[in-house]
């Protein structure tokens, strides 16, 4: 009998732990569901809301709340975090500022001090910080990790990701008769890390950029926003990676390189895996092979984009970018396995899963930059765990999440001419390019509506080749180069039927579309444009009902959160300085007027 009675005291105990504890988790679900706690807002990266105060009947009632000028003047990426009402903003240069997310108040900043002639690869921007365990993460352009206290910014650790080994082009490489040897140098090969880190299982996860770029000349300018970018022939570059650091420590807890040291020739893919031609020389790359059996050592895959995970699996997603020397194939023969793929994860190991390549032997730049998408696909009445990505070919793909299977892929979202032609001498003009289809900036998606919103980019690139035979005493020369034409440009903001691959609607804007979008259960689509505007468009047609404007490119992701029963807007606005928007320094908050 006393045996009975402690059994059921011990049961009353656990019942009443359980209960506690769901309560708890309740609790911070429901107090999540007001945060913006990370740079997907979740796992699944889906950046949808589930915030309603602010819909279609009223959305034209929305005014400024607070603004903050940072100070930094530049290219400006980040998605800000919220969390427990602070406000979390990674600013150029990886400065942080942590401002009260109620009334913009500056709480504590992060001064960042780079390492003496530290090539940055690719610009000062950067996409965001990971918060979590009382810390504050963020990847540096010269490729450090650091944590700092998330309650006064005080640095715990700084550790480097990786050191800058990869040889870098430069305008020396180039035929003289080309005047774009004599342009100004803006960018190259150099490793630094862009993305926004994610934290899971007591690790931040980051991947290095850089490692495939190409040699960018020529200053960008509002005419001519990407100026050239050329692919040298030679040993440049070095494999990228993915990389999980323990929380509390920052030590490396595994590593996965995006280029293997065997088997990274692939299976010389002739197509894409849905059958299109890739216009390639399989007999002249595989007679090339034996002279080229080191290419994986410079062999690029950037990691652009911040992972989605599958908490169900500890599967982790992500996109990998072009190969290297980027555009110039001639001494990287094969299908330059990870690049410019869909790669799965463990998330306890970084053992590889699956991976799905969009484009082998990319001469191209596609990388798959825009951040991948965790949902149910629906397909026959039945729920698939699907991953999507937007890519830069202008496509839609959506993969079963567990073999890498290709479940669909939607019509095109920008126009398409040439699609994989190669580089001629006397310039090859195709779209979309290396600008994309979809850039760097996330999509957003509503699972309920199997709808995915893509922001896009119409940009024509002409595709140049330059060879030149070895004489007296001189080197042979050959590298290929892309460059805008004058063409018209312009941006399209989709909605993407998932299950049928159809567009639902498409708005057209007058500049390409940079930055990344906003979903929320009031009906709503918010996405920020170069010149400034700042738009909310209903969801369900695309017509658009709200804008407000900025002194800079509103060029980054925005997001939306709640304090005290207000829903606010929230983006930032420093411009695009590759694409030739002008740069400033402001965070813009917005809140229905009273």
């Amino acid at each position: 009998m006393l045996e009975s009675k402690k059994l059921i005291n011990s049961v009353l105990v656990l019942s009443a732990i359980t209960l506690a504890a769901c309560a708890g988790v309740a609790n911070k679900q429901s107090k999540v569901s007001g945060e913006w706690p990370s740079f997907g807002r979740d796992y699944t990266n889906q950046r949808m809301s589930p915030l309603t105060q602010i819909n279609t009947g009223n959305v034209k009632k929305l005014g400024l709340a607070w603004q903050f000028k940072t100070g930094v003047s530049a290219t400006f990426q980040t998605t800000p975090i919220v969390s427990d009402g602070v406000m979390y903003v990674s600013l150029p240069y990886n400065h942080v500022v942590a401002l009260d997310a109620k009334s913009g108040r500056e709480l504590w900043r992060y001064q960042h001090v780079r390492k003496a002639n530290w090539k940055m690869c690719c610009g000062p921007a950067n996409r965001g910080v990971a918060v979590s365990n009382g810390k504050v993460f963020i990847g540096t352009v010269d490729a450090r990790l650091i944590a700092l206290n998330a309650k006064n910014g005080a640095k715990i650790w700084d550790i480097d990701v990786a050191e800058d080994t990869a040889l870098s082009e430069n305008t020396s490489s180039l035929s003289k008769a080309d005047a774009k040897s004599q342009k100004e140098q803006y960018g190259g090969t150099g490793i630094g890390i862009n993305m926004a880190p994610v934290v899971y299982h007591g690790k931040v996860i980051v991947g290095v950029t850089g490692v495939g770029y190409g040699l960018h000349v020529d200053t960008p300018r509002l005419d001519a926003p990407l100026g050239a970018v050329i692919g040298v022939s030679g040993r440049y570059g070095r494999p990228g990676f993915l990389a999980a650091f323990n929380v509390d420590s920052g030590h490396r807890v595994w590593q996965f390189d995006t280029i293997p040291s065997q088997g990274w020739e692939g299976a010389f893919s002739e197509t894409t895996s849905d059958g299109i031609s890739l216009n390639r020389d399989i007999a002249a790359e595989k007679a090339n092979l034996k002279n080229n059996k080191d290419a994986w050592r410079y062999g690029g895959g950037s990691a652009w984009s911040t992972p989605a995970i599958d908490t169900k699996t500890n599967t982790l997603f992500f996109g990998t970018g072009n190969p290297s020397p980027q555009m110039n194939d001639i001494s990287r023969p094969g299908d330059n396995l990870y690049t410019v793929s869909l790669v799965a994860l463990d998330t306890e190991t970084g053992k590889l899963k699956w991976h799905y390549q969009q484009v082998p032997h990319d001469v191209w730049g596609y990388d798959l930059a825009s951040p991948p998408v965790l949902f149910d696909f629906v397909k026959d009445g039945k729920k698939i765990p699907a991953v999507g990505q937007a890519g830069k070919t202008g496509w839609y793909y959506v993969n079963d999440r567990t073999t890498g299977a290709l479940l669909m892929k939607s019509e095109a979202f920008v126009p398409q001419k040439n699609l994989f032609a190669k580089a001629t001498k006397e310039g090859t003009v195709l779209y979309p390019g290396i600008l994309g289809g979809s850039n760097w900036g996330p999509s957003a998606l509503d699972e309920k509506t199997q709808t995915s919103f893509v922001a896009g980019i119409h940009a024509p690139i002409k595709y140049t080749l330059v060879e030149e035979s070895a004489k007296d005493g001189l080197p042979a020369i050959r590298y290929a180069s892309s460059e805008p034409t004058k063409d018209p440009r312009w941006g399209t903001v989709s909605a993407i039927n998932l299950t049928t691959g159809k567009i639902k609607w498409q708005v057209k804007t007058e500049q390409p579309l940079t930055g990344g979008l906003l979903a929320t259960r009031g009906n709503l689509l918010f996405m920020g444009e170069g010149d400034g505007s700042f738009n909310a468009y209903n969801s369900n047609s695309g017509d658009l009902l709200w804008q407000a404007k900025a002194d800079a490119g509103v060029n980054a992701p925005p997001i939306s959160y709640e304090i005290d029963g207000v829903q606010y807007i929230a983006v930032v606005a420093g411009g695009n300085a590759i694409f030739g928007y002008p740069v400033g320094d402001n965070v813009l908050v917005y809140a229905l007027k009273k």
